[in-house]
């Protein structure tokens, strides 16, 4: 067997898979971060922050999912339970689960507020109408109920001055016959353009590393997705020629660690592609394992969308207690 049907038959066994989580994790430090900020050449007091550099090379993102059915057979109402997790060295910045009718969520704005330089409202000083909103700001679960943060999202994103549907209009979705075009179109060109190399990994892995120029890859998978455009999903754009003028010409490289015949890590190499000679080491990677059932954390402070907006807003309001100047007391 080859080495790309191993990577292929690998990522066919993570879809029979009922449940599964994910790690993915920046591998890059403050200096690198800042340097590549640099080379963009932002504008005066729009580069980007210490703090925010020292949270991007730290942080790590962990999802988990489980369905009813395997994975690559699953739609959204197959789906018992997902839970996401944004962590750092120094504790968790934000996570989310959703079990049952519920979606939970705690985060610690006081870091965040740190990072991103937003100011927040004592939580002792807020009004009693935003209790709610105290709750998310001394770092507490609290929940809601799915539907009404779906219906919620559905509202934020429809057109000012357009009437309310009366149903949720459904997700886009790919019917299977596509899919398995997109897929098998993809394998060609994999198959063509990718080059393929095998060794011994540690504990008993193999280690295939695949590499392709990145330009002409994603000409050529665009090339093979094109003539299914029309069956996709409304909105959907492709990249247009012109945008791909704007992708290094240079050869990418991802590492696949299989394991008994899983797919246990991917790991990109993204020097090559910042083009940039002080950049030695800057990669993405995105560990797999068997997923752990998301459950209901204890405690959780039941609220409606509407409170936590109202307690937001009416918190931000002139005279109030943390008004839109960013201070308590209105002063700028």
């Amino acid at each position: 067997m080859s080495a790309g049907q191993k990577i292929d038959q690998a990522f066919e066994k993570l879809g029979k898979e009922k449940s599964l989580s994910f790690e993915l994790d920046l591998d890059a430090d403050v200096a690198t971060l800042k340097e590549l900020d640099a080379s963009s050449k932002p504008a005066p007091g729009e580069e980007i922050p210490d703090e925010a550099a020292k949270l991007l090379s730290g942080a790590k993102i962990s999802f988990t999912v489980e369905s009813k059915k395997p994975l690559a057979e699953s739609g959204e109402k197959d789906l018992t339970g997902t839970a996401m997790k944004v962590s750092t060295p120094s504790g968790d910045l934000f996570e989310y689960r959703a079990v049952g009718d519920f979606t939970y969520i705690r985060s610690d704005l006081k870091a965040l507020n740190q990072v991103m330089g937003t100011p927040l409202p004592p939580a002792d000083e807020l009004p009693p109408e935003a209790a709610g909103l105290k709750k998310v700001i001394e770092g507490q679960w609290v929940k809601f109920r799915t539907d009404e943060l779906t219906k919620a999202g559905q509202e934020f994103m429809q057109e000012p001055g357009a009437e309310p549907s009366g149903a949720p209009s459904a997700a886009p979705t790919l019917d299977a016959a596509t899919q398995q075009k997109l897929l098998e179109s993809v394998r060609k060109v994999i198959a063509r353009e990718v080059e393929f190399t095998s060794a011994d990994g540690a504990d008993g892995a193999e280690r295939i590393t695949a590499t392709a120029p990145a330009r002409t890859l994603l000409k050529e998978l665009l090339a093979g997705i094109r003539p299914l455009a029309k069956d996709l999903p409304a909105g959907m754009a492709l990249p247009t020629e012109k945008d791909l003028k704007d992708v290094p010409d240079v050869k990418a490289k991802a590492d696949f660690t299989v394991k008994n015949g899983a797919l246990t890590e991917v790991y990109v190499d993204l020097a090559a592609l910042a083009e940039n000679a002080k950049v030695k080491k800057f990669g993405l990677s995105l560990k797999t394992s068997t997923g752990v059932t998301p459950v209901a954390p204890a405690g959780a402070t039941t609220l409606n969308v509407d409170e936590l907006i109202g307690g937001l807003f009416g918190s931000m309001v002139p005279g109030g207690p943390f008004d839109e100047t960013g201070s308590i007391d209105g002063t700028a």
